[in-house]
């Protein structure tokens, strides 16, 4: 509880306050900390103490964020309100990534449409650098109206990823069929809004409305349970999940059967695009991962 001479402080200025006594209070999910504006120009802001970050584009450019921690397996949340109206040929980043040329990548990318139209969340794992491993889905509410969870789960076994909680990707590990997976470059959360308008909408027919620019996207609520990667090493030992985390519960998790029907739900009402199932694609015959057994 605040002294009585702080009670009456606003809650800005009675951390100030406290940060200057002899508490120091650490803000769970605080985008300053959390985070590092890496580009745009100034159309990137954290807002409301630390609460809200906003990406914005314009014909000019548009603008990203990284994390400021690297992470080796986790569990990581945040929520989003992507840009409303005709969205047509912007593109809203969120993954996971490594650096260099045989990086290993984990994303969400959210290609925007014409007014009244979906979205289309593409989903995509690269592994040593290699990807071409895409599902895409229509989601089934209006991600522009409000903010909606959007979550990856990555650890040894597995990389999940969900929608308010529900699943609608699973990418197993399978390196037993010699299928590469991620688990030995440690990545950072990025984040960008930017222009794709030769590719995002209907393959590039549709062109970006500049005269509804600014775009605006919105963030807040991160949330990492996660092993920490520092000066070469992790924040989890080999056995045991990070020392960090509420519950530890990720790093062994895989999908009971509830979740099992929740994907599937998704995935029969909402999934647009699965090269697993892109014959043509791969004439010399679908990825090995494609199989009963290794792929939801």
């Amino acid at each position: 509880m605040a002294s009585p001479s702080t009670s009456n402080l606003s809650p800005k200025l009675l951390l100030v306050s406290l940060l200057f006594g002899s508490l120091v209070i650490a803000s769970v999910g605080n985008l300053y900390k959390d985070f590092d504006i890496t580009w745009g120009d100034g159309r990137a802001k954290i807002l409301n103490n630390g609460q809200l970050l906003t990406l914005s584009l314009d014909k000019t450019s548009g603008s990203g964020f990284q994390s400021n921690n690297e992470y080796m397996f986790g569990k990581i949340d945040m929520q989003l309100k992507l840009v409303p109206g005709n969205s047509a040929g912007t593109v809203t980043a969120y993954y996971l990534s490594s650096q260099g040329p045989t990086h290993d990548e984990i994303d969400f990318e959210f290609l925007g449409n014409l007014s009244g139209d979906p979205y289309i969340l593409h989903t995509n794992v690269f592994s040593q650098g290699k990807g071409n491993r895409e599902q895409q889905f229509y989601l089934w509410f209006d991600p522009t109206a409000d903010f909606h969870s959007y979550s990856i789960l990555w650890n040894p076994q597995r990389i999940i990823f969900s929608v308010d909680g529900t699943p609608i990707r699973e990418f197993k590990n399978s390196e037993s069929i010699g299928v590469p997976y991620p688990k030995n470059q440690p990545m950072r959360i990025y984040s960008s809004l930017w222009n794709a308008d030769d590719w995002a909408t209907r393959g590039g027919l549709v062109k970006t409305d500049w005269s509804q620019a600014p775009f605006t996207a919105s963030y807040r609520n991160f949330n990492a349970d996660a092993c920490i990667w520092s000066s070469g090493a992790s924040s989890c030992s080999s056995t045991t999940p990070s020392s960090t985390s509420t519950s530890g519960q990720w790093y062994s998790q895989e999908l009971d059967s509830t979740s099992q029907e929740r994907m599937k739900w998704v995935q029969k009402n909402y999934m647009i695009y699965n090269y697993c199932t892109d014959a043509k694609r791969f004439p010399q015959g679908l990825p090995p991962e494609c199989t009963a057994t290794a792929m939801s």
